[in-house]
């Protein structure tokens, strides 16, 4: 561990900066079980070696083709940090400086020791000093401009019906468990026994008596219980209209008098508006009924849970650690923490991640990837163009309305045209969770004042160095940062077929977002407005619904089947992906007839399905698979793996999969959206 007094020499031999580089996960038939019959079991046909030689390692709760190329990325970016924070020569506001005193604050645990619970020292006698639901929404102005939970969540993001504007919206939120099935559900009642006793003994770590930190825990579990009771389920969240409720801010602060809003609002900074958006209004209401009915002292308790619960990462040891056992241990399966280097690395990346991603891309990022990525995103787009202007089921009115939201499709590839710019962030190499929160409260200002003002469209919401990749309704944008445009999903050195069935797939699935079941609700110009007729918005349903019944009927644990209604978007994306990068794959080959040739045995058709289903090979923790079947809206990788490919016709005809075969799915229960 670094001493914060060390110099930049000391900084350079404390570190490894030669790391070496982990493989590169690439496809490879060297991946494949071919002593399983793919007619039996395709996934493990595709995967079945890697899924035996790549156990989750023990700092992780999941290990996938995303883990191993993020894992490889973590390493990139590890020598970038460490040689950042040996080198102090150049600007005090440069990207490189900013990153590594960063660095250096988090790796300082012999300072994190001396300091002990210093750094909430006074937020704890700030919160002893609440005596009103005034001081108590000021106070939880000042949390969440920081980045501590509590309560409600609250932020600034496009308003759904007039996109081109930015909105100040309210939603549910407030609770230390991941999701409010966990406090109503009897198969999270281990979870809710464990939860009470972490809660018990943070308290504890803070000096109250092992009566008093019982008590204390009892308090949390009762008005978060409330909060959970009144919260909606995650399936009811995904609905954009449901969820879109605008408000006069003088309506909903009198509609809802215990609660503080206006001063909540002035604490923020926020600027004078009249409207507000509020996800959730029953869950504001029950809020506001349980300030009437608690005293202040339960909420000074909620309180000191939330800050302990939002700053032990960035604390000393035992907090922290007492943290992991339950958040990473418990909860998702985790049995050691990821090494401090790489905790940092997380931190800095959601805190100043753009400065971090400049100096990642001028790394690791070769302008031809970005050429490339571009081209088969044309190749798709074509494609999805050509479904649209010929789809049987859709009348012609809804579309032409499709294909005008289509024309105005954009996409982003790599990294912004413009990093951000923390200069305005006071960053010190001797204080941790200092940088943390100044870097929270630049990011929550930087939002804020936007309110009432155009939307930023060249903004990203994910860092250069992310795997992964999304879809912005909105702005009806596909965006795919540079972290993913490596193997195995997108690899230069590859076969079309291979990155036609990865890649290629990624492409075809943020473009079908804006087709899925909720992303087919915004129009051309990214706003929530109802253009299907009624009756294609109902054949579109019943195409949905197979999709609903046929993930709902995988089983991911004994007794815990996927959510079919919650993970419906990820899963029509896969499909429209699967089934627009093969036609655009046939489209390649076509154009160049050489290219059709087998590689390892195997036909490009072959290749194609076999490349999807690698891409999403995982194993898993069994606490994080019940954790991710409660709260992700993305089925787990072993059914990614095979969903798509058993809807469409073109893989049974590749593998000569019959209607006797396990891998067989009647024709009438195929869904075909897009």
């Amino acid at each position: 561990m670094i001493a914060a007094a060390a110099t930049g020499g000391a900084l350079a031999s404390a570190w490894n900066t030669s790391a070496e580089e982990p493989k590169i996960p690439r496809f490879s038939a060297e991946n494949m079980d071919k002593s399983i019959d793919p007619k039996q079991d395709f996934y493990h046909f595709a995967a079945g070696t890697w899924l035996k030689n790549n156990p989750v390692p023990s700092d992780k709760s999941r290990w996938s083709g995303f883990e191993e190329l993020q894992e490889r990325n973590w390493m990139l970016i590890r020598n970038i940090l460490e040689s950042s924070a040996a080198d102090t020569s150049g600007p005090a506001k440069s990207p490189k400086r900013e990153v590594g005193d960063f660095f250096v604050s988090a790796m300082d645990t012999n300072r994190l020791e001396k300091l002990k619970f210093k750094p909430i020292l006074m937020d704890l006698k700030r919160i002893s000093r609440v005596n009103s639901a005034q001081a108590l929404f000021e106070l939880l102005a000042s949390f969440h401009q920081r980045g501590i939970s509590g309560l409600f969540g609250a932020g600034v993001s496009p308003d759904a019906k007039n996109s081109g504007i930015y909105a100040f919206h309210l939603s549910q939120g407030g609770l230390g468990l991941p999701d409010r099935d966990y406090y109503l559900k009897d198969e999270f009642t281990k979870q809710r026994e464990d939860y009470r006793e972490h809660v018990t003994k943070m308290f504890r770590l803070i000096g109250k008596s092992p009566t008093e930190a019982a008590a204390h825990a009892g308090i949390v579990l009762e008005i978060e219980t409330a909060l959970a009771q009144a919260s909606r389920t995650r399936v009811e969240m995904r609905d954009p209209t449901l969820n879109y409720n605008k408000f006069k801010v003088a309506q909903f602060a009198s509609t809802n008098s215990a609660s503080s809003w206006n001063a909540y609002l002035e604490e923020t900074g926020a600027p004078e508006m009249e409207t507000l958006i509020v996800g959730q209004p029953d869950f504001f209401k029950t809020v506001d009924k349980m300030l009437k009915e608690r005293p202040i002292s339960d909420w000074k308790v909620y309180l000191r849970w939330h800050l302990l619960r939002s700053t032990a990462p960035y604390l000393h040891e035992e907090v922290e650690q007492e943290s992991f056992a339950f958040y990473g241990t418990k909860l998702r399966g985790q049995i050691e923490q990821e090494p401090r280097w790489q905790r940092a690395a997380h931190t800095i990346d959601g805190t100043i991640g753009e400065a971090l991603g400049q100096l990642f891309v001028e790394k690791h990022f070769p302008p031809e990837a970005k050429t490339r990525m571009n081209e088969l995103i044309g190749n798709l787009r074509e494609v999805f163009q050509d479904r649209l202007a010929k789809l049987d089921w859709m009348s012609e009115e809804t579309r032409q309305k499709a294909l005008a939201k289509f024309n105005r499709f954009t996409q982003k590839v790599g990294y912004p045209d413009v990093f951000r710019d923390y200069s305005k962030v006071k960053l010190r190499r001797n204080d941790y969770l200092g940088n943390v929160q100044r870097a929270a409260i630049f990011e929550s200002h930087r939002e804020i004042v936007r309110v009432g003002k155009p939307v930023d469209k060249t903004e990203w919401h994910m860092t250069p160095q992310t795997v992964n990749a999304y879809f912005n309704g909105s702005q009806n944008e596909i965006v795919f940062p540079a972290g993913i445009l490596q193997p195995p999903f997108f690899d230069v050195k590859a076969d079309d077929a291979v990155n036609y069935g990865a890649i290629g797939m990624v492409i075809g699935h943020e473009i079908t977002h804006g087709y899925d079941d909720k992303g087919r609700q915004f129009d051309a110009d990214g706003n929530l407005n109802e253009w299907w007729s009624e009756k294609d918005a109902k054949e579109f349903d019943a195409r949905a619904q197979k999709v609903v019944d046929q993930y709902s009927s995988y089983e991911a644990l004994p007794g815990l089947k996927v959510n079919g209604k919650l993970t419906l978007g990820e899963n029509i994306a896969d499909l429209g992906g699967a089934s627009i990068a093969y036609e655009a794959l046939q489209r390649a080959l076509a154009k160049d007839p050489s290219k059709r040739k087998n590689i390892d045995g195997f036909t490009p058709e072959q290749r194609f399905f076999l490349s999807i289903s690698q891409l999403w090979r995982t194993n898993w923790r069994e606490a994080e698979l019940r954790r991710r079947i409660t709260v992700d809206p993305h089925s787990p990788g072993q059914f990614r793996a095979i969903g798509a490919n058993v809807n469409l016709q073109e893989f049974y005809d590749a593998f000569g999969i019959t209607a006797d075969a396990p891998m067989w799915r009647a024709p009438e229960s195929r869904a075909k959206i897009w």
